[in-house]
């Protein structure tokens, strides 16, 4: 395991990072996604919130698209066409 003091870096104010061992465990292995060879975290029922951000994600872009026409309707009214 090479450590990056061992070099001449002129800037000494950060940390300097080194290399973890590959049997080393995270800190904080719990907060990241399971990949593909994990064990996933078990499952959970939806609750209020899931089902609030499916809202927003599904309805406000629809909402945004159907103002953008109207809004664009009505310009193209003020202006003439």
């Amino acid at each position: 395991m090479i450590a990056a003091e061992e070099f001449d870096i002129v800037e000494r104010r950060h940390l300097i990072a080194r290399r973890q061992q590959a049997g080393a465990s995270a800190s904080k292995a719990a907060a990241q996604p399971a990949g593909p060879f994990d064990v996933a975290a078990e499952p959970r029922r939806p609750t209020g919130r899931d089902a609030l951000m499916t809202g927003l994600l599904v309805l406000y872009p629809a909402f945004a698209a159907v103002a953008a026409i109207i809004a664009g309707l009505l310009l193209a009214r003020a202006s003439g066409f």
